[in-house]
């Protein structure tokens, strides 16, 4: 009898053991997590995954880094992923519309996906909201930058009768409409005069685009324009936007142009004088960190992140403070 009982004590014993063991083991593995960008050399997306980097340093996985400039390297990314070991990935997709593709992929490879800054959408052009995304809340970032402009224009003193408003925008882009959509709004609540608002659409988002746009835009001005206020969805649309009043003839002094991302702005803000006056800096410090964080509970604990994570967070930069600004979040150089 108790011969048995000791036998059934070292069975125990040993069962007890290599549960610990396959214990240790498991949490022992390396976890490795993706972190895919369409424009890797973009200062948002080289900010995004320095501080996804600090959440792998800080909570123990290692990030792949990987640049899916289109949708042929973006599939391939996957499987390369997969073949690496990784549980999952963070992307912001070249193009919003792979979304079912890279879904699919995923699914194929055993891998969570979760979607930062731009949201998948299906082929019917609706938000895949099955699919976790955190960005910024468009809109009212947008608002926030329309206020912006409208708000600096009345610490000029600028007449509404000589000011007039041309918004680049680049409405393929959901994110961008809404963006250029609630700056608008933004202005006519503020009283700008709804007649004096010129859009003109973009071919392509960077600065010789948004430089065309504008300039076909501002022929179109009448006698008495005197002021003028520059949108769109990022910097380079407002920039390209300042660059085509300076080849028009108009002064920095009567020109206001904020732009969105405030990354792609250090340069011109470096500036003594220009109609850039400013943008507004998001979180892609946040972003970045938070999006792996949240990636890495889901592939060790299970907890799946919300399926929409909204950031209206910005902050004005300008001449006056974006040194400061940047220097807060790792940003200045």
């Amino acid at each position: 009898m108790f011969r048995r009982q000791g036998i059934r004590s070292l069975c125990c014993a040993a069962l007890t053991a290599a549960a610990v063991g396959f214990s240790a083991l498991v949490s022992a593995e390396e976890v490795k997590i993706g972190f895919l960008v369409k424009q890797p050399e973009e200062p948002w997306f080289q900010t995004e995954w320095a501080f996804a980097e600090k959440a792998a340093k800080e909570h123990g996985f290692t990030l792949l880094k990987i640049a899916v400039p289109d949708g042929e390297k973006t599939l391939a990314a996957i499987d390369s992923l997969a073949a690496n070991g990784a549980k999952g990935f963070v992307i912001c997709p070249p193009d919003v519309a792979l979304g079912p593709a890279i879904v699919a992929k995923s699914r194929f490879n055993n891998l969570k996906v979760m979607a930062v800054d731009d949201r998948f959408v299906d082929a019917n052009g609706e938000f895949m909201e099955e699919v976790p995304y955190l960005g910024m809340a468009a809109f009212e970032v947008g608002q926030k930058q329309g206020a912006a402009m409208a708000e600096e224009a009345k610490r000029r003193g600028w007449n509404w009768d000589e000011t007039y408003a041309v918004i680049n925008t680049y409405n393929e882009l959901d994110t961008g409409k809404k963006r250029t959509d609630g700056s608008v709004d933004a202005l006519i609540k503020a009283g700008f005069p709804e007649d004096h608002i010129l859009y003109t659409p973009q071919k392509t988002l960077d600065v010789p685009g948004s430089m065309n746009a504008t300039t076909s835009a501002l022929v179109k001005l009448p006698r008495n324009a005197k002021n003028l206020i520059i949108g769109g969805m990022n910097d380079n649309t407002v920039l390209g936007g300042v660059r085509a009043t300076e080849s028009a003839g108009f002064s920095a002094e009567n020109v206001i142009g904020i732009g969105i991302n405030g990354t792609d702005a250090i340069g011109e803000l470096k500036k003594d004088n220009s109609g850039f006056y400013g943008s507004m800096l998001p979180s892609p410090h946040i972003e970045g960190y938070e999006t792996a964080r949240m990636m890495y509970e889901w592939v060790t604990t299970g907890k799946e992140p919300p399926k929409y994570t909204a950031m209206d967070e910005v902050t004005l930069i300008t001449r006056d403070n974006f040194q400061q600004e940047l220097e807060k979040i790792g940003l200045w150089k």
